[in-house]
């Protein structure tokens, strides 16, 4: 398989290779979301359970010039029993994936974070590794974590780079360049995360990461700017040609990410990881564009 560089390239790639997947949405009464999972349905890799208030959902269907019956759609009065019914359905086989709709974060991340009825094993460590398509860069950009993990410690950082690694062979890169990112590329106690830095570098280098390349710390440049590598002398692996960087806090990188596409016209798709199956959590005022990539992803990868 040839490494998928664009989102829409992923997009055509699921699309071929027939994959359909059943995907429960909990409160899916906004607009971007009736949206982009009518796309996934009429592209054809998705069945679509929505979950809410019917009147509203067939509403707003109507209003985007959907047709409503194109959709399974489920009738909960409360936000918080749709989120239940669609977990419901998810742990119990009878959809492939999980959805977030009109709904907040924090409740429905309770939910799936649930002891007895949510989808995160016992001893799993929950993370969210962003796909990025970035209009300045060669390839795609997996990173993490986003959106979950605020100062991931030393197994949480390797559960990020696993989840990141699986992402990436999903998309065709069979030997993955991991760059772990730092304000630069010395190692110090004043930067904490560069010691767990040193000691990931360690386990790659006794072939404990499978069939990778890693290192840092590395400053953004070094990662992703080949000339910035010649240009520093720096010697690295990744030499400026990272398919994943792994940053040092959920601030990090949820402002790398967020200022790439505010300012450098970026795309992204991004998923929960180390469910039982996949799970898409965007923001409510998230693009139609952007759910309709999570939703092509999450069929990819469930």
């Amino acid at each position: 398989m040839e490494p998928i560089k664009s989102l829409d390239q992923m997009v055509e790639h699921v699309i071929k290779s027939g994959i359909k997947k059943k995907i429960a949405v909990a409160s899916g009464e906004d607009q971007n979301t009736i949206g982009a999972i009518s796309r996934a349905v009429k592209d054809g890799f998705a069945e679509a359970v929505l979950i809410g208030n019917k009147s509203k959902i067939e509403q707003r269907a109507k209003e985007e010039g959907i047709d409503p019956s194109i959709f399974t759609i489920i009738h909960c009065d409360h936000p918080s029993n749709a989120i239940e019914k669609a977990l419901e359905m998810v742990k119990s086989g009878e959809a492939d994936v999980l959805m977030k709709g009109l709904v907040g974060t924090d409740e429905f991340l309770k939910a799936v974070l649930d002891k007895n009825k949510g989808l995160l094993p016992p001893g799993a460590i929950m993370s969210y590794v962003a796909v990025m398509q970035v209009p300045a860069y060669h390839k795609l950009l997996f990173v993490s974590d986003t959106a979950v993990l605020p100062f991931p410690d030393l197994k949480q950082k390797l559960a990020e780079i696993k989840y990141c690694l699986n992402m990436a062979r999903a998309f065709g890169i069979e030997r993955p360049k991991v760059a772990l990112i730092g304000a630069s590329e010395k190692v110090s106690p004043n930067f904490p995360n560069t010691i767990d830095y040193s000691a990931i570098c360690k386990m790659a280098e006794r072939k404990q990461l499978d069939n990778c390349i890693v290192d840092g710390p590395l400053d953004i440049f070094l990662a992703c700017d080949k000339e910035s590598v010649e240009i520093k002398g720096v010697h690295t692996p990744v030499d400026g040609d990272a398919d994943i960087l792994i940053f040092p806090s959920l601030d990090a990188c949820n402002a790398f990410y967020k200022g790439l596409m505010l300012f450098a016209g970026a795309e992204l798709g991004g998923l929960i990881q180390g469910t039982e199956k996949p799970v898409v959590v965007m923001s409510r005022s998230e693009s139609e564009k952007s759910k309709y990539y999570c939703i092509a992803m999450s069929c990819l990868m469930a």
